[in-house]
């Protein structure tokens, strides 16, 4: 997978980023690690690994994925969990889909046949679904779990849709930007663990009432 870069946005995971990295050296990946460079502990806690730093200009989650993915050199990137949620051993057949059959963006789903989640809340769950149904019924999204972040791409069609968004928001920006260039998406099964410490960054009413204004302002092109 010398092909391949994983972006992994890390914020406070000093706890949890070195055992996925840990668990990530046998894949033989690219690394691009997008932290606040105030964020000491988390840095120090990966000084023995392999892997890019790159400290973010500004703030937010989505910042650190825009950021990341412009930094990458390789073919194909993917955007990955520092809280070990994510499981290395779906990468190859996401990896497979965009090599071999062409896709130019494959999304990781909980809720396609054959998926499981640790993590995953009623809460989480209900919004989803609502917002994967927002972005099939307004988009004609052909993914199931819009805002499940397990995302791998082609780097130069991405970096080509002019992503603006600094928080979360990016989780629908991305889909539906791509959706509106014709670029072909699919979703694949994905099975989520549970993070190994820490707390999840996004809080599920305030940053569901962003994503709703942002896919509204997408609809009508004023994102």
């Amino acid at each position: 997978m010398d092909n391949l870069t994983l972006v992994i946005p890390a914020k406070y995971e000093k706890e949890s980023l070195p055992s996925v990295l840990k668990e990530l050296d046998k894949f033989n990946l690219n690394i691009t690690i997008v932290l606040e460079e105030s964020d000491k502990d988390t840095i120090k806690s990966i000084s023995d690994f392999n892997c890019k730093i790159l400290f973010q200009k500004n703030k937010g989650y989505g910042d650190a994925l825009i950021q990341g993915i412009k930094s990458v050199k390789t073919d194909y990137f993917c955007i990955f969990n520092a809280d070990g949620s994510f499981h290395p051993n779906e990468l190859g057949l996401m990896l497979e889909l965009a090599k071999n059959q062409n896709y130019d963006l494959v999304f990781g789903s909980r809720y396609e046949k054959n998926s499981t989640s640790e993590d995953d809340t009623v809460i989480t769950y209900v919004g989803n679904k609502i917002f994967s149904f927002i972005g099939k019924f307004f988009f004609s999204l052909p993914i199931t779990d819009i805002l499940y972040t397990f995302v791998l791409g082609k780097t130069g069609e991405v970096n080509k849709l002019n992503l603006i968004s600094k928080d979360f928001c990016f989780c629908v920006e991305l889909p539906i930007k791509a959706a509106k260039k014709k670029l072909t998406l699919i979703s694949v099964p994905a099975n989520e663990r549970k993070r190994i410490a820490g707390k999840k960054k996004v809080n599920a009413f305030r940053d569901g009432l962003k994503i709703l204004i942002s896919m509204f302002k997408l609809k009508f092109n004023l994102l």
